[in-house]
């Protein structure tokens, strides 16, 4: 089942790798945005590891959604797509 807004018009997807496991994407949505599409609600662990780190605020307040793209900390909700990225937990 997608999540996505079904006849809206995309750039063509573009495949990302997270945690080494390919995404289809398309260029310009969110990180966090794909990444919750895709079913992928755990962003990682914070202190108390059973309230695991998510995309909460999606406008870059909240800081739980930090991760790694390429090697760099981000925060997920305001990093757009770009095919290639490589996403690890932060």
């Amino acid at each position: 089942m997608s999540l996505r807004i079904a006849n809206v018009a995309r750039p063509a997807p573009v495949t990302i790798t997270v945690e080494g496991v390919p995404v289809m994407a398309h260029p310009g949505e969110s990180l966090a945005a794909v990444l919750i599409a895709a079913g992928h609600w755990r962003f990682g662990e914070g202190e108390d590891s059973t309230r695991p780190r998510t995309a909460f605020c999606m406008m870059g307040v909240c800081q739980q959604c930090l991760l790694r793209v390429d090697g760099r900390l981000v925060q997920a909700c305001l990093t757009p797509i770009v095919a290639g990225q490589a996403v690890t937990p932060a």
